[in-house]
């Protein structure tokens, strides 16, 4: 047994990209791990049927967590399923890139409201179950961007920023129970997102990673392990995997 055996985690957009690395982590350490999608029901299924096969015990469940409400119900059926939340993971997001020039109303609310919304309705609804735990555990996965800002990603920079203030405020609340609240920041991923980049552009941004080289969502999800397994005295943190490009 390992020291998150047993535990119960909820991945927010946990059947795709750094999301879906993420959940195998934690279920390979034999943590029970809710997966949660909106559109992905085919790569949730696919992750669970995997992971089941390994002996892991894992469960899918759609909702919309930038609506309040779904993500209640999110919440709810994690506890029916598991009896307990012990860790939330709060990875779900899109971009919607314009310059701000171009970028409308809708775009801005859309990101907004599925990257930090969500961030809100989770823990929210997860925070009492999370308190009850020995060692709880809510990690917000933001962005190098939220720290440097991106050109065309006001919007995106803005909910992502908006994370780590809520990491530090929440955390500061938390910091006398066994709850932990941190923030991990990827730099430049390889994942499908950054996979869509035009060749010239994912090129100078290599270029101006000292590490010279993407990251890996293993790397990330290696960071939500060391934070679930010896972050108790870690707490209102950023754990900045991104290769040196932002110190």
């Amino acid at each position: 047994m390992t020291h998150l055996e047993g535990r119960v985690a909820i991945v927010t957009g946990g059947a795709k990209g750094i999301g879906e690395v993420i959940t195998t982590a934690l279920a390979k350490e034999g943590v029970k791990v809710v997966i949660n999608y909106n559109s992905s029901k085919d790569a949730a299924e696919a992750l669970v049927n995997k992971l089941a096969a390994e002996g892991c015990e894992v469960y899918a469940c759609q909702a919309d967590v930038s609506k309040l409400e779904e993500a209640k119900g999110l919440v709810e059926e994690a506890v029916q399923r598991f009896g307990k939340v012990d860790i939330l993971v709060n990875n779900a997001g899109i971009t919607r890139d314009r310059t701000f020039k171009k970028l409308s109303r809708e775009d801005w609310d859309r990101v907004i409201d599925v990257n930090l919304g969500s961030v809100y309705n989770t823990t929210n609804a997860a925070l009492p179950y999370i308190t009850e735990s020995e060692e709880g555990r809510i990690i917000n996965i933001s962005s190098i961007i939220g720290q440097a800002g991106g050109f065309g990603q006001t919007n995106y920079s803005a909910a992502k920023a908006g994370m780590i203030g809520f990491t530090k405020s929440l955390a500061l609340e938390l910091a006398r129970t066994n709850v932990t609240v941190n923030a991990i920041c990827p730099g430049f991923i390889g994942t499908d997102m950054v996979a869509e980049m035009p060749e010239a552009v994912l090129e100078k941004i290599v270029a101006k990673v000292p590490k010279q080289r993407l990251g890996t969502p293993e790397e990330i999800a290696k960071g939500v392990l060391y934070l679930c397994r010896d972050g108790a005295y870690i707490t209102g943190q950023q754990l900045n995997i991104n290769g040196g490009l932002y110190m």
